[in-house]
C-alpha cells in the first residue's frame, strides 16, 4: 500500500490533479498549501463490505485499484480484531462492540502527502485535533518522523517503528467507554529535506448513529460524562466551534472535568 501510494504522489500534477475535489462524499484530492498547512491529502472508502466503490479509486497508478481494495481489507480486520480487545479490557464480551457497531460503521482512508519544507518552523502538515470515529488504523513511511502526540504538555515524535501501526482512540470510543479509553490530540509537522507520507483507515459510525456510553459501563460509582447524541450533532459543532475537537466534546457532556482534566486541557493550547 505504501508503494503505490507513493507511486501515486509521484505522479505528474497534472494527473493527481484530475481527482482534485471538496466533496466528501467520492473519492477526492484536496490540497492544503496555504495557512501554514502543506498537505496534500487523498481520501476515498476503504470497507470491503461495500465494495461498489473501487471502480471510484485512481486508475494510476495502475495496481492502486487492487492493492488498496486487499488493503481494506485486512485493516478492517484488524480493526474488528481491535474491537473485541477493548470490549475485553472494558469488561465485556470480546464480542460486545463487533456485534454493536460493525453493520453501523463506516471506513474510509486517507492518504496524506507531506513535501519539505524550507522553513519547517513557520508551517504545519496538520494541525493540532482528535480524531472524531472510533479508533484509526495509520501506516507510516518508514525513515521520516513527523507525527507527534501531547504528553504532559509536551509534544512527542511517534517515530515509524518497522512493520507497526499507530492506533489512535478517536472521539466515539471515548464516549462509548465514559472516558475509560482516551482520544488523543496529534498534529503532523514537516521538515526541510524529506516528503512524508501517512495512510490512515478510519472508522467512525454514521451520521444517524446514537453516540453514548455503553449502559453496562454505567453504575453509582461511574456515571455518565457524556449525553447520549446523534453523531451529526457532533458534526455540526465543529464549525461553530472552530476551535480544537475537546471544546466540541465538552458540549456533550454531563459532569465537569476534573481540575486535574481541565489543567491538562489549558496546557495544550
Amino acid at each position: 500500500m505504501m508503494d503505490v501510494a507513493t507511486d501515486f504522489f509521484e505522479l505528474p500534477y497534472e494527473e493527481r490533479t484530475k481527482l482534485y475535489s471538496y466533496n466528501p462524499y467520492s473519492p477526492h484530492l484536496t490540497l492544503q498549501y496555504q495557512n501554514r498547512t502543506l498537505r496534500e491529502r487523498l481520501t476515498h472508502p476503504a470497507d470491503p463490505i461495500h465494495d461498489d466503490y473501487i471502480h471510484l479509486l485512481p486508475e494510476n497508478p495502475p495496481r492502486y485499484r487492487e492493492v488498496a481494495a486487499a488493503y481494506a481489507k485486512e485493516i478492517t480486520d484488524l480493526v474488528c480484531r481491535l474491537w473485541g480487545l477493548i470490549s475485553e479490557g472494558l469488561g465485556l464480551e470480546t464480542d460486545y462492540l463487533q456485534t454493536r457497531l460493525r453493520d453501523m460503521t463506516k471506513f474510509h482512508q486517507t492518504t496524506n502527502f507531506y513535501p519539505p519544507c524550507l522553513q519547517p518552523e513557520l508551517s504545519i502538515g496538520l494541525p493540532v485535533h482528535t480524531d472524531i470515529g472510533l479508533i484509526t488504523v495509520l501506516q507510516q513511511v518508514q525513515g521520516v518522523s513527523g507525527l507527534q502526540v501531547i504528553k504532559d504538555g509536551k509534544w512527542l515524535t511517534v517515530d515509524p517503528l518497522p512493520d507497526a501501526f499507530i492506533v489512535n482512540v478517536a472521539e466515539q470510543l471515548e464516549v462509548m467507554s465514559n472516558g475509560r479509553y482516551k482520544s488523543v490530540q496529534h498534529r503532523a509537522v514537516t521538515n526541510q529535506v524529506l516528503p512524508r507520507i501517512s495512510i490512515a483507515i478510519f472508522s467512525r459510525l454514521s451520521e444517524d448513529a446514537i453516540i453514548g456510553p455503553i449502559d453496562d459501563l454505567i453504575n453509582e460509582k461511574q456515571p455518565s460524562i457524556y449525553r447520549n447524541y446523534r453523531f451529526e450533532e457532533f458534526l455540526k459543532e465543529i464549525p461553530k466551534q472552530m476551535q480544537t475537537s475537546w471544546k466540541i466534546k465538552q458540549v456533550f457532556q454531563l459532569h465537569p472535568a476534573s481540575s486535574q482534566h481541565l489543567e491538562e486541557e489549558r496546557m495544550l493550547l
